[in-house]
């Protein structure tokens, strides 16, 4: 099972990114995936998760500046980050659950940094 993050930099406030994570090894289509991170001396957070079927679901403080996709042909998830700000600097991580009442699988990535300057 690999999944694998790009796209991190340094960007002005304001700016935008393009994260992608591809992934492989096992069958993304079944899975649920998503972006969180974590900023120095905190905790991991979610930013934002995509169903199997599209629903979608923000952190409140991401709200219309990040947007999740996915491409089930590709077996690949993107995070578009608009208006960025310098408390969106963290390392970000994909995710990918499959959870269910018997079993769960609960993969990440290795994380993309992203710093974002005032």
């Amino acid at each position: 099972v690999q999944l694998v993050e790009s796209g991190g930099a340094l960007v002005q406030a304001g700016g935008s990114l393009r994260l992608s994570c591809v992934t492989s090894g096992f069958s993304y289509d079944h899975y649920a995936v998503g972006w969180f991170r974590q900023a120095p001396g905190k905790q991991r957070e979610l930013v934002a998760s995509i169903t199997r079927s599209g629903s979608t679901n923000y952190a409140d403080s991401v709200k219309g500046r990040f947007t999740i996709s996915r491409d089930n042909t590709k077996d690949t998830v993107f995070l578009q980050m608009n208006s960025l700000k310098p408390e969106d600097t963290a390392v970000y991580y994909c995710n990918a659950n499959l959870s269910s009442p018997v079993m769960e699988y609960d993969y990440w990535g290795q994380g993309t940094q992203v710093t974002v300057s005032s």
